[in-house]
């Protein structure tokens, strides 16, 4: 998670992608195969969550946080037009705290915040925040606010049976286990690791010829934290040490005992930042965000264990210069991963073969500054991008044949978006 100047200059050219945008968008229907209630004919109202980068706001919180200035309020709230993907503002929870990532429960009813401070008066440590939502307008409750279990929570993410959140915090170097009181709010810590081990260096393995993408190899940085599908095993990466952390998890008294092997290395210096089970629960992908590449493991699920099998690219062939990776998902069907490059901007599109290995499709520009997360709407008709520098979010149709991307001309106004949820008001939370 390299730092973010308040005003950089773009530094890739964009080469193709006006000719590749408009290739795409002369492609077939983008709707064909999905359910009529995929292409707008559902009841009731689409919500959009997205988490900002905020600055402090003195009369919400008056004790002293650390943070930078950020060009976001809090947590922006938004209307989702089903048939179009628009998003049309409806209010936002005033924070300034930074809630830079955003995690909604299965029933619909939670929204958890993890807000990426280093300090909080005179703890050195950041917070994590529970909401209940109002599912007729969407509009957000404060439950509570917890201390974190470290410094700068960049993450946080549900446990399967949704009795405990998990968060990852990047500064601090270590994770935490927050169980969910039965109102939805937060008790403290059942559970902290803190991270260990030698560093990497601050050259990536596979760093593109030419990059000088240097982030998290100064210490130790947790970034991204999440139980297997069936919550037995959780997992969570530290760029800094350029290991996968793999935990037994007792899911009565939220703990978390190292497995067999406790830990798996990556290449040196290419820095894990998330990573995306495939729906089939065996094949596991990891995106570094130094090393500018993907890596597909076998995933033992009755063991824990991860066993490396391809590393690929998540740049087009020929790039060369500085890159930092950042999010990864897989479509619902399985078929597709996307992968964000920020500084080359663009969302990388892969196969998935069926064996599990990548082929590269083609990428996508953001029309924005420093993707820093994208997420699919419920339907996965829609595939939203949070361009952090750009001030923006931008929204692209999927063809659900090829998995390509297709811009849909709509720019959202957000200051430094960070991430985005969705909550379907006829359905569930994603």
């Amino acid at each position: 998670m390299p730092p973010a100047p308040a005003n950089p200059s773009s530094v890739t050219s964009r080469r193709s992608f006006l000719k590749t945008t408009a290739a795409l968008t002369g492609s077939g229907p983008l709707l064909a195969g999905l359910p009529a209630a995929q292409a707008g004919e559902a009841k009731g109202p689409l919500f959009a969550y997205v988490g900002t980068f905020s600055s402090p706001l003195r009369d919400v919180l008056p004790t002293q946080v650390d943070l930078p200035p950020g060009n976001g309020r809090g947590i922006h709230l938004f209307q989702v037009d089903r048939t179009t993907g628009a998003l049309t503002a409806s209010g936002v929870q005033e924070m300034g705290t930074s809630p830079s990532c955003l995690v909604i429960n299965a029933a619909g009813t939670r929204l958890y915040s993890s807000n990426e401070t280093d300090r909080v008066g005179a703890h050195n440590e950041g917070t994590v925040s529970a909401f209940a939502i109002n599912r007729t307008d969407g509009q957000l409750k404060l439950l509570n606010t917890v201390p974190a279990g470290g410094a700068g929570p960049t993450y946080v993410s549900l446990h399967p049976h949704g009795r405990f959140l998990f968060v990852a915090n990047y500064f601090g170097g270590s994770v935490a286990v927050l169980p969910i009181l039965p109102d939805g709010s937060l008790g403290a810590a059942s559970d902290i690791k803190i991270d260990a081990g030698s560093l990497g260096p601050k050259k990536a393995t596979h760093a593109p010829p030419g990059s000088f993408a240097i982030s998290g190899h100064d210490r130790t940085h947790a970034h991204m934290i999440q139980a297997d599908p069936a919550g037995r095993f959780v997992l969570h990466v530290d760029l800094g040490l350029d290991q996968i952390f793999l935990w037994k998890f007792d899911d009565q008294k939220g703990v978390l005992t190292p497995n067999d092997p406790p830990a798996i290395a990556l290449p040196p210096g290419d820095g894990p930042r998330h990573f995306h089970f495939h729906p089939n629960g065996r094949w596991f992908y990891s995106i570094q965000e130094e090393g500018s590449n993907l890596v597909l493991f076998d995933y033992d699920a009755t063991l824990g264990r991860l066993t490396p099998r391809q590393t690929i690219s998540s740049l087009p062939p020929g790039f060369a210069g500085s890159n930092f990776c950042s999010e990864i998902m897989i479509s619902a069907d399985g078929r597709f991963l996307y992968a964000g490059n920020r500084l080359h901007d663009s969302i990388a599109i892969f196969a998935i073969g069926e064996n599990g290995t990548l082929t590269y499709i083609s990428e996508e520009w953001t029309r924005g500054n420093y993707p820093r997360s994208f997420n699919f709407d419920p339907t996965g008709q829609f595939l939203y991008s949070c361009n952090q520098r750009g001030d923006n979010v931008t929204s692209f149709r999927v063809d659900p044949s090829s998995g390509r991307l297709a811009f849909t001309g709509h720019y959202t106004p957000v200051g430094n978006p960070s991430s985005i949820v969705f909550l379907d008001a006829a359905g569930a939370g994603q």
